[in-house]
């Protein structure tokens, strides 16, 4: 059965404080009309700190669509191979092991994917499948999950890598002024994440089901308007009430897997804000424990988009893991709005004895 494994996360460098956020709206905003509703906003998520791939400043000025999006590849190329290698350790596996590499990103393109990349300069096998997803947003870490597992389900011998690349500092828009993208400015950090699904052996979280969950009509409550200065975020204030809609398709899918999802012992859960986690709390019924991890992830390093579940989950290893065949949850939720939904059991086994080759051992040449 398909193991989950320990993800390898990496932040940038420049942090950026509560404190300096809400001077930045003061200096930038002074005469905004809705000024005080931003900044209360902006308090209220809870986030203390976020990195950001580039200083305060360069990321404050727009030099176009194309400079930000060079900016995109040059970081990806230079952070993602780290957390990889590190996925790959924490797996017990090595790159020639790997027999689909899923990329998920919201906030730069690139064509081919960077997963071409990857395969070219890291030395995975010339006959790695490639996925990437590029248009589910912060849900698209849960949806990566969901797709490794059908995968191992169709190759139960195969192995999965999971990569997520965000930089949502690059998506900033200094023209965009409504309350919503004064949020977006004080909520979303940058991050780089990987995780290894593991057909067999690991130690993790032990797929068992996975489902989808749509919510119709709200295709238009997070979204991109694609212009000629790049990607700008639209959010509508109806998305903090979106759990009591998406809390019973959790409850659902657990039902269909008879497990009671007020009853499991672990949640991860992707962090939007804090709300989202107060309602799953409400509509759930489980106590505000249970996601200190996504809690604690919102807090130091904002909403890391596709890399808020991988950063969760990370924190839960660090923690020392679940008993072993603890009953666990992970889900995502992006645009759509959609959401992407795991269930599985902790599992502490050894990786199996003759499969391991290390990542360390295949660095060597490495740009």
């Amino acid at each position: 059965m398909a193991t989950l494994c320990r993800p390898s996360i990496a932040v940038p460098d420049h942090v950026l404080t509560m404190e300096q956020t809400l001077e930045l709206a003061r200096t930038l905003h002074a005469d905004h009309p809705q000024l005080g509703l931003a900044l209360r906003l902006i308090e209220n998520t809870g986030v203390r700190t976020r990195h950001i791939v580039q200083p305060i400043e360069e990321t404050l000025r727009h030099p176009g669509f194309e400079p930000r999006n060079g900016v995109y590849e040059a970081e990806a190329k230079r952070r993602v191979p780290q957390v990889v290698f590190g996925a790959l350790d924490h797996a017990g596996l090595g790159v020639r092991d790997i027999d689909l590499i899923v990329y998920v990103s919201c906030t730069g393109f690139m064509m081919p994917s960077l997963t071409a990349w990857l395969i070219n300069t890291l030395g995975f096998a010339n006959d790695t499948r490639q996925l990437p997803i590029a248009q589910l947003g912060c849900a698209a870490g849960g949806a990566a999950i969901n797709r490794a597992h059908d995968f191992c389900l169709a190759y139960p011998q195969a192995n999965v890598l999971i990569v997520a690349c965000e930089f949502c500092s690059l998506c900033y828009q200094p023209t965009d002024l409504g309350v919503g993208s004064l949020l977006s400015n004080g909520l979303f950090g940058d991050a780089v994440a990987a995780a290894v699904v593991r057909g067999c052996g690991g130690t993790g979280v032990r797929l068992e089901r996975n489902g989808s969950h749509l919510v119709p009509d709200t295709e238009d409550w997070i979204s991109y308007a694609v212009k000629g200065t790049g990607f700008h975020f639209l959010l509508d204030k109806r998305v903090p009430t979106t759990m009591k809609m998406l809390a019973p398709a959790l409850r659902t899918l657990a039902d269909a897997h008879e497990w009671d999802v007020s009853g499991l012992d672990f949640h991860i859960v992707h962090a939007g804000g804090p709300r989202i986690l107060d309602d799953l709390c409400h509509y759930l019924g489980v106590e505000p424990e249970m996601y200190r991890y996504s809690r604690a992830t919102l807090t130091e390093r904002g909403n890391i988009a596709s890399c808020v579940v991988f950063d969760a989950l990370d924190r839960l290893f660090e923690d020392g893991g679940a008993q072993e065949s603890a009953r666990g949850v992970i889900a995502g939720f992006g645009p759509g709005i959609t959401a992407e939904i795991s269930l599985g059991r902790w599992a502490a086994a050894e990786p199996l004895a003759g499969q391991r080759r290390p990542a360390a051992e295949q660095r060597a040449g490495v740009v």
